[in-house]
């Protein structure tokens, strides 16, 4: 597990668990509690080695990833990000095309994945828990809308190191609030309120 994410799995055992906590409070708390975290080391976070994956396939639909990249177009990108937090939707030979949602604000990402979690192919939200999503999917959601800033195509040889963490189901809530963007020509200010401004 990211250094990161067993940090706050400690401290929710011993400031959080209890009997009676429902499944939206105990996200909430991970949402919060990674919110709170100033800096994030996204090369430690790489250094996991029992996530760590080399390649992605069709069985990564559904699954949340983190990896550096350095995009093809960069020179004429308003801007980018170069440490992506994304579900595969699709794969094409050169690449794939995911939602990176760090494009979002923290309050559309929460928003997003309360609806995004209720395409989970299971309720276990192990290892065994994936989204069971598409671009037909999105598309055809309102609740849903929300993806559209975020759709980006990632190519293979210009993901850094082909190397991939594999965000594990109990860490999404987390991955999602931490500030791991990375973002290069524009400051996240901008890019959040441009996203804000395309999903109305």
């Amino acid at each position: 597990m990211a250094y990161i994410f067993q940090q706050i799995a400690d401290n929710a055992t011993i400031k959080y668990y209890s009997q009676d906590q429902t499944e939206q409070s105990s996200r909430d708390w991970y949402r919060n509690t990674a919110a709170a975290v100033k800096t994030v080391n996204t090369v430690k976070m790489m250094n996991d080695k029992q996530n760590i994956v080399s390649k992605l396939d069709i069985n990564s639909i559904g699954k949340m990833y983190m990896f550096f990249y350095d995009p093809k177009l960069k020179a004429t990108l308003p801007y980018y990000d170069t440490f992506p937090l994304v579900f595969p939707i699709d794969f094409k030979e050169n690449g794939f095309l995911g939602i990176n949602l760090h494009y979002l604000p923290p309050y559309l990402r929460a928003k997003l994945m309360d609806n995004l979690y209720k395409t989970a192919n299971n309720t276990k939200y192990d290892n065994s828990t994936k989204l069971k999503i598409s671009y037909q999917t999105l598309n055809s959601s309102s609740q849903l809308s929300y993806f559209k800033p975020c759709l980006k195509m990632y190519l293979w040889d210009h993901v850094v190191g082909s190397n991939y963490l594999n965000v594990e189901t109990k860490n999404w809530d987390a991955a999602l609030m931490l500030p791991t963007e990375r973002f290069k020509k524009a400051s996240k200010e901008t890019v959040f309120k441009d996203s804000v401004r395309a999903t109305r």
